[in-house]
């Protein structure tokens, strides 16, 4: 991946943090689950806006490992929000060329949930229009704890040397290994953090924070944070090429 400067094309992999859905119902008076269901409407524009500019990889921060300790009822709701979403939405994506991929811990994930997601995997496997990644029961630190644990027991087993362990193996070993890292990352709802999103790939990742709640997302919302990023001048830790 090459830095273009200034002006250059669409970022090849956005990655998005869907933020504000509770805070988005609760200034309207409603259930946050009122703002949880307009949420997968905004998804479901990203995803369209997505394939309309170009971009390959659409990386979507659905359920944290964190989001367990969220209320019972309201982590019910977002469990069958995914259900719903696999049953009604993947035979469109399917036909509409796009490559499901879940990245996160799969380890104790309810048994029907987990059958769904790779039925949507497999049945999507060959699709090449725009991978569309689902972070699901993820989080950065487990996902590099996990890496470095396969990649210490490869080293223990004599499989690789310990010297060989290089940026490129570990980001191999990674739940998005085989991927670009991330051109741009978009958080809606106005904070300004990670939260254990993507902290390895993201080492030169352009940043852009919107105020406007994720259930508000849209095509014009997402063209202004490509063309925040097409503004950009990316060095990539370099320094900016002379002109004459």
């Amino acid at each position: 991946m090459s830095a273009k400067g200034p002006n250059h094309g669409a970022p090849r992999h956005v990655a998005i943090i869907m933020d504000g859905n509770g805070r988005w119902a609760s200034e309207r008076g409603w259930p946050r689950s009122k703002g949880h269901r307009h949420g997968v409407e905004a998804l479901r524009r990203a995803v369209r806006a997505a394939g309309d500019m170009g971009v390959e990889v659409l990386t979507l921060y659905s359920f944290s490992a964190e989001n367990w300790s969220r209320p019972e009822t309201e982590v019910r709701f977002l469990l069958e929000l995914l259900r719903r979403f696999i049953r009604t939405d993947v035979a469109e994506l399917h036909n509409a060329g796009v490559k499901i991929m879940m990245i996160g811990c799969r380890k104790g994930l309810d048994p029907s949930i987990l059958a769904m997601m790779e039925e949507a995997e497999a049945l999507t496997r060959e699709n090449t229009s725009l991978k569309l990644v689902i972070a699901f029961n993820y989080g950065s630190r487990q996902e590099i704890t996990r890496a470095v644990q396969v990649i210490a027991r490869k080293v223990a087993e004599g499989k690789i040397d310990a010297a060989d362990v290089t940026a490129a193996v570990i980001s191999n070993h990674l739940d998005t290994g085989g991927l670009p890292d991330p051109d741009l990352l978009i958080r809606t709802g106005g904070e300004q953090r990670l939260s254990n999103y993507l902290l390895w790939q993201c080492a030169y990742t352009e940043f852009v924070f919107l105020p406007e709640y994720w259930p508000d997302f849209n095509a014009d919302l997402f063209r202004r944070a490509v063309e925040e990023f097409q503004s950009r001048d990316r060095r990539f830790g370099g320094i900016k090429a002379q002109t004459a």
